[in-house]
């Protein structure tokens, strides 16, 4: 197993990550971090919280690629996020909705390893303004 590497930029990442309610976007890290340090580092270490069970990422129904915390058994070998995001079209945020997990039902002889649901919306903050 590799050795695990803690560094400034690494912590503020995912502390950043870590205190959001909603998944941040590279550009959203980007902005919150100033100068800290540059893009392509910030992608280095997003893959390398990714690998360590960290953080998941999500794909949002435009393309953009997301990141939120690991909640719960998520390991470097293997993520478990078999939750809903719900992607408001209002804000563009996106949030992992744990508490409902959507029932599947597949052809025989297919077997669901993980899915990754986004549901389109208002959230709250939107819908309340």
């Amino acid at each position: 197993m590799k050795q695990v590497r803690n560094t400034h930029a690494k912590t503020e990442i995912l502390n950043l990550i870590n205190s959001s309610e909603v998944a941040l976007s590279h550009s959203d890290i980007q902005k919150k971090l100033g100068d800290l340090c540059n893009r392509v580092t910030i992608y280095r270490v997003l893959e390398r919280l990714e690998n360590e069970g960290a953080i998941h990422r999500i794909v949002n129904v435009d393309g953009v690629v997301n990141f939120a915390k690991c909640i719960g058994k998520c390991t470097h070998e293997q993520h478990f996020h078999n939750h809903v995001h719900f992607n408001c079209k209002k804000c563009n945020s996106v949030t992992c909705i744990e508490n409902v997990i959507p029932e599947i039902s597949l052809p025989e002889n297919f077997i669901a390893e993980e899915y990754n649901f986004i549901i389109s919306g208002i959230c709250p903050k939107c819908s309340n303004a």
